[in-house]
């Protein structure tokens, strides 16, 4: 029940808050069914709206989804646990291995959607790259689906000059990657730089990541650098937020 003491929060705040109390003491499990508007109103002495509310505060923090009709239930999707240091290590791609399978351990992220193509840069990605706008490059974009879920779309750039003819203008550009195309080419990466920043998505990017109103993305922009701090890649990600957990870990000294 949800306690009157404190009247500093909405009503469907503290319904909110009772619910997540239940579904983190296991109440209610992955795949359950929460208690439904009908329900919320009669427990509580709310209106519907108020119910309403309550269960679009799950939604949007990715505890719920919304079922049409058969109700609201618990995510069963764990989240993708995004190792952000060790992903990106030499030993990672260098052997052959996708920087990917550091996040997903024994589970299968398949891409279903790829699209491979040359095209001029604009000014926004002309300037992380060095290059002039205007100039080519190659284009790589990919969505990303786990347990049948997509969760992120990625699309690299990288400038033509370094990269035409070579396996990464190809949909498959083999083991370990573009990093390790990359260093064939003779630029391998040595230093990555990540910007991240979280934000509503785009109407467009809601119906490729299968959002539930309201749930947020992060935006993650990785650039590669070779030696000398050449920019050699550019990668805009768009991560469903529910979906992930970002993990970085590393030495103070």
């Amino acid at each position: 029940m949800v306690s009157q003491g404190s009247t500093r929060q909405p009503k469907y705040q503290r319904i909110a808050d009772a619910l997540k109390a239940e579904i983190r003491s296991g109440e209610y499990g992955p795949g359950d069914r929460l208690p439904g508007e009908n329900d919320l109103m009669a427990t509580y002495d709310v209106a519907r709206m108020t119910a309403r509310q309550a269960l679009g505060v799950l939604q949007n923090e990715g505890l719920v989804e919304a079922r049409k009709g058969a109700g609201v239930f618990v995510r069963a999707f764990k989240p993708l646990r995004r190792r952000g240091i060790e992903r990106l290590a030499q030993e990672q791609w260098g052997s052959g291995r996708s920087i990917w399978s550091a996040d997903t351990e024994d589970r299968e992220l398949l891409v279903d959607q790829i699209d491979v193509r040359e095209q001029q840069a604009d000014d926004r990605i002309a300037e992380a790259l060095g290059i002039a706008a205007g100039e080519r490059v190659w284009a790589r974009s990919r969505r990303f689906v786990l347990d049948g879920k997509p969760v992120l779309t990625a699309t690299s750039y990288l400038p033509s000059t370094l990269v035409a003819d070579s396996a990464i203008t190809q949909a498959d550009p083999g083991p370990g990657g573009i990093y390790a195309r990359l260093t064939e080419l003779g630029y391998e990466p040595v230093h990555f730089r990540e910007e991240i920043r979280c934000r509503m998505p785009s109407a467009d990017e809601a119906e490729r990541l299968s959002l539930s109103l309201g749930t947020p993305v992060i935006q993650i922009i990785r650039t590669a650098f070779a030696e000398g701090g050449r920019p050699v890649e550019v990668n805009d990600m768009t991560l469903d937020s529910a979906s992930y957990v970002l993990e970085y870990d590393f030495d103070a000294r």
